[in-house]
């Protein structure tokens, strides 16, 4: 399919396009992964292990949750400073 006729197809939003796609290289921007070790003393896993059962999930879907909120707030604070120290 020439790219003009993707085009068309895309911009008229009369059929769906996701067969026209390649994904097997599509991949998201700044979401490789990288794995990391970090120590936390047992009275913390505990409690990570309570939270994340109570809510039904994972210690590990826990941590990155809180984790990716915490950075997000840093840095919308951040902005409210009007700073970037």
């Amino acid at each position: 399919m020439k790219a003009k006729d993707f085009d068309k197809k895309f911009e008229e939003d009369q059929e769906d396009i996701i067969d026209d796609l390649d994904l097997s290289s599509a991949r998201r921007v700044n979401q490789e992964q990288k794995r990391i070790n970090v120590d936390f003393p047992a009275w913390v896993v505990d409690s990570l292990d309570r939270e994340a059962a109570r809510i039904g999930v994972t210690r590990q879907s826990i941590i990155k949750v809180w984790l990716v909120e915490r950075l997000q707030a840093e840095a919308a604070n951040k902005q409210l400073r009007g700073g970037s120290h």
